[in-house]
């Protein structure tokens, strides 16, 4: 997926995995006891700072903290913008 949005510095742009819908024992999760999804793709990625190239790349699985990023809607859709330092580590 290419969105227009180029962030900068060391910022990165994530795509959430969904939430989950059920448990492992099937019972269904409403909307409003969902967890927030700690991990997702990197959609966009900044070019890095002066002596800190970006380490994530577009593509990339990633962990991150569970309050991390600030929530951003483009063309519809929701995504996260944060700091690649706030990015725990890559699948």
């Amino acid at each position: 997926m290419s969105v227009k949005f180029k962030p900068l510095a060391d910022r990165v742009l994530i795509e959430p995995a969904p939430a989950e819908q059920k448990t492992a024992s099937g019972i269904i999760i409403p909307d409003t006891a969902k967890e927030k999804p700690l991990q997702g793709k990197v959609v966009a990625a900044g070019a890095g700072k002066k002596d800190e190239p970006m380490t994530v790349k577009v593509g990339d699985a990633v962990l991150y903290g569970q309050y991390s990023g600030t929530e951003i809607k483009l063309d519809g859709n929701t995504y996260l913008i944060m700091r690649e330092s706030d990015i725990y580590g890559i699948f």
